[in-house]
């Protein structure tokens, strides 16, 4: 099996040169599809601060499925026992929040792997094997699973060369919105101690020959990020975005309003 979110990474096609992607927080297979028809490369079904639950994420994955966009599963912790619901699921990259440690990696790697690379719990019907019709499944399956792992602490960014370089860990991506706070800048992303030290974290994510990715909240923060050397970076939210373009649209027509009133009609 290959893993979409690996062909992905490796493509040198892509309209922006690399891969762009955002989050989908709306817990919406129609709205995820929406995402997926816009243009995505990529896109995280974040479980871990939404409401969605099993069903919905397959709701969600086949939603995206009949678009180009290839969806990234973010668990709510890493739990062997949640890692094993959304593989047999069919998820087919899964990333991980707060990894602290090159031995939180390797627990990341070992629930999404079966034996012997891992301890995944074999299943003999699951949507992931095709209900069955996969061949020799349990053999080929690790091989078509990505695992994602985020650093998001300054203790975690010390040893991030660690964590990279477990056996089985696909790539890092760098929280910026915990990792500022956890820095003492809450709310300030961009602060430049933050950017500086996630530059560096992919100077020594790129030694070890893993890629990164991170997430910024506008056009111009992505490219910051870019310029940084980050390998595939997502924009804003599906929510995010929504709520940006309500706020514009709203202040522009309640201009107009206060323009024509002060004109005397």
């Amino acid at each position: 099996m290959n893993n979409p979110f690996k062909t992905l990474l490796a493509r040198k096609d892509l309209p922006a040169g690399y891969p762009v992607g955002s989050w989908v927080m709306s817990a919406s297979p129609v709205v995820a599809e929406a995402m997926g028809c816009a243009g995505y490369d990529w896109a995280v079904l974040d479980m871990e601060h939404t409401p969605l639950d099993m069903m919905e994420i397959i709701y969600l994955l086949q939603a995206v499925a009949g678009t180009p966009m290839v969806p990234i599963t973010r668990v709510p912790w890493n739990d062997a026992v949640m890692v094993k619901r959304v593989l047999d699921a069919g998820v087919q990259t899964v990333m991980f929040p707060f990894v602290q440690s090159a031995e939180e990696a390797r627990r990341a790697v070992s629930a999404a792997k079966y034996a012997p690379e891992g301890s995944r719990g074999m299943a003999g019907m699951s949507r992931a094997s095709r209900f069955g019709t996969v061949k020799d499944y349990f053999k080929v399956a690790n091989a078509g699973v990505s695992v994602i792992v985020q650093v998001e602490t300054p203790e975690s960014m010390a040893c991030i060369e660690e964590i990279a370089s477990v056996p089985g860990v696909d790539s890092i991506f760098m929280g910026p919105g915990d990792l500022s706070g956890a820095m003492g800048h809450v709310g300030d992303l961009l602060h430049p101690e933050v950017v500086a030290l996630m530059a560096d974290g992919v100077k020594r994510c790129h030694q070890v020959g893993k890629p990164v990715g991170t997430v910024g909240g506008t056009p111009e923060a992505v490219a910051l990020y870019r310029a940084a050397g980050f390998d595939y970076i997502g924009c804003g939210s599906d929510l995010g975005l929504l709520m940006r373009q309500n706020a514009a649209v709203l202040s522009a027509i309640r201009a107009q309003d206060i323009q024509i009133q002060s004109q005397g009609y």
